[in-house]
């Protein structure tokens, strides 16, 4: 595969899964409220899948490929990003004042799931079925707690339009998967051949190209939310992210292929518990400032180099 070839499914890949997973959370979310589910509850579920669809299907995708490092270095790679840049950005861009529920409950569990993941790893050298299905129970206990402590006085900011026929929903969720399936395997494709064209290791690619790449739909709902002043929607997608895409994405990825991974990758779990339980204490003490903002660029951009260093 020729180096153009393969920069043009990378792209192309990446422009299929954000237009997938916007089509996706909109088509979803309308036929939910359609069918009178509460709105939290579709804020929880839905908006969180669709917003991770890609990483779920670049991650199985390469999992079913045997591109195992790209698979675990994509959601490890993604969730730093979204950490760091995502909220990072946000931060910078207008300050951010967590809810406490997130504080208390889900931030501490998505840094715990972190340290579950660097545990596993290096245990056992990668992620066998077993694992992956601990891992998939532990997400369901987790959606079943946050659904039960749901309000239905809350709301969705950025709810669908609910005047659409119902055809136009079903059409906008079966093309979303269609262009998420189909951009999973374009990326998966672009990465692997760049990786074998350059002599870069899948583990580079998978932390750096394929996991921006993913996150760019994060990325943006959470810079739009912070420029509207909706601090928990910049926060909450964040970190719901992070959740989903360690404890559904890399339960699933496992459990359909088991995935060996290099010794690298333990140390980049680590790093992602490290940057969590740092930058959750920023957060306890008052929020993320626009000076606790450019730290976290600036730790990206350091961490980016380290990984280009190390190859």
């Amino acid at each position: 595969m020729s180096h153009f070839i393969s920069v043009f499914c990378l792209l192309s890949g990446f422009a299929l899964l954000v237009l997938g997973a916007d089509w996706f959370v909109s088509g979803a979310s309308g036929l939910a409220r359609r069918l009178g589910v509460p709105p939290l509850v579709v804020g929880l579920t839905v908006v969180a899948f669709g917003t991770s669809a890609p990483e779920l299907a670049v991650s199985v995708t390469a999992a079913l490929r045997g591109a195992n490092e790209i698979a675990v270095g994509n959601i490890t790679g993604s969730n730093i990003f979204n950490l760091l840049v995502v909220a990072g950005a946000s931060a910078v861009l207008c300050p951010l004042t967590a809810d406490r529920t997130l504080l208390r409950r889900d931030w501490p569990c998505s840094a715990a799931a972190a340290a579950l993941l660097a545990v596993l790893l290096w245990t056992g050298g990668g992620l066998s079925r077993i694992e992956g299905l601990v891992l998939l129970v532990l997400f369901g206990g987790l959606l079943y707690t946050q659904l039960r402590g749901a309000r239905s006085a809350a709301d969705t900011r950025d709810a669908p339009e609910t005047h659409r026929p119902g055809w136009t929903l079903v059409l906008l969720l079966a093309a979303g998967i269609v262009c998420i399936v189909a951009g999973g395997e374009l990326a998966v494709r672009g990465a692997t051949g760049l990786a074998r064209a350059f002599g870069w290791s899948e583990s580079l690619i998978g932390l750096t190209i394929v996991a921006i790449g993913t996150s760019l739909p994060e990325l943006v709902t959470s810079l739009v939310a912070a420029r509207r002043g909706e601090n928990d929607i910049a926060l909450g997608n964040v970190i719901g992210s992070n959740l989903f895409n360690i404890l559904c994405i890399l339960g699933l990825s496992s459990v359909i292929c088991p995935i060996p991974v290099a010794p690298a990758a333990v140390l980049d779990a680590a790093i992602l518990t490290a940057v969590s339980v740092i930058f959750y204490r920023f957060a306890r003490k008052g929020g993320l400032s626009r000076p606790a903002g450019t730290v976290m660029l600036l730790t990206y951009a350091a961490y980016t180099a380290f990984l280009i260093l190390r190859g």
